[in-house]
């Protein structure tokens, strides 16, 4: 088995902010693992990140499998600024052929239920987005129906992020809808960061909240681990 490890944004030439990425950044390294004679081909992605492996296998057929770590099941706005320094208007977090995906943006009325200057847990934000923006819901989901790729979902209920147990489980009923592979591992009281055998506790942000505790980061991790391995383990 062969790991690739790739930046994507924030590097020399690259936007410094998750902002209209184009997804054949990814494309381009599924490339370079078939000329090295790479035969199955994964992905693996959390956040944002996996928001960009879905999307790579729904663009590109030659993905076979992707693990997606408290994903979302539709497009987001930008994170951070863009290649021209700014964050507003929003802007689609993708880019395919040099064109922006469809894509929801945030709220910007949505203010944090934490008083003081502590770290924000900014489901919220999402989730409110998604209620203000509703009409921009079905071009920005990913049609993850179309993917030839298997499909393993982790996710964890207690997420601060994003409502990524909601998503995944969004994302599972369209797979199911066409008969397509889709296998969810979850944990209701886990959060956005998911621990796999041998990985430490994720630190404290001094910005954001994440939710679960360690320990049910951990045994999510846990739980999904042997599924990964399956998932990644080269056939034929």
């Amino acid at each position: 088995m062969t790991a690739m490890s790739i930046r994507w944004f924030g590097g020399p030439g690259q936007s410094p902010g998750i902002c209209e990425i184009p997804l054949e950044t990814f494309t381009a390294a599924v490339d370079l693992l078939r000329s090295n004679g790479a035969r199955r081909i994964g992905i693996v992605g959390t956040s944002k990140g996996a928001e960009a492996a879905l999307l790579t296998a729904v663009h590109d057929s030659r993905v076979d499998v992707v693990i997606a770590l408290s994903p979302t099941s539709r497009v987001w706005c930008n994170v951070g600024p863009g290649r021209d320094g700014a964050q507003h208007p929003y802007r689609s977090s993708w880019t395919w052929q040099e064109q922006a995906l469809p894509f929801i943006p945030l709220d910007d009325s949505w203010t944090p239920a934490e008083p003081g200057s502590g770290p924000v847990a900014i489901r919220g934000w999402y989730e409110l987005s998604e209620r203000t923006f509703a009409h921009l819901l079905p071009p920005a989901e990913i049609p993850v129906d179309k993917a030839r790729a298997d499909l393993l979902l982790v996710a964890g209920g207690d997420d601060a992020m994003w409502p990524s147990l909601p998503f995944a489980e969004q994302l599972a009923q369209r797979r199911r809808s066409v008969g397509a592979t889709v296998r969810l591992i979850a944990r209701h009281d886990a959060g956005h960061r998911p621990r796999f055998p041998g990985e430490s506790p994720a630190p404290a942000s001094p910005r954001f909240q994440y939710g679960g505790t360690p320990e049910a980061d951990a045994l999510l991790g846990t739980a999904a681990w042997p599924h990964v391995l399956d998932a990644l383990r080269s056939r034929g």
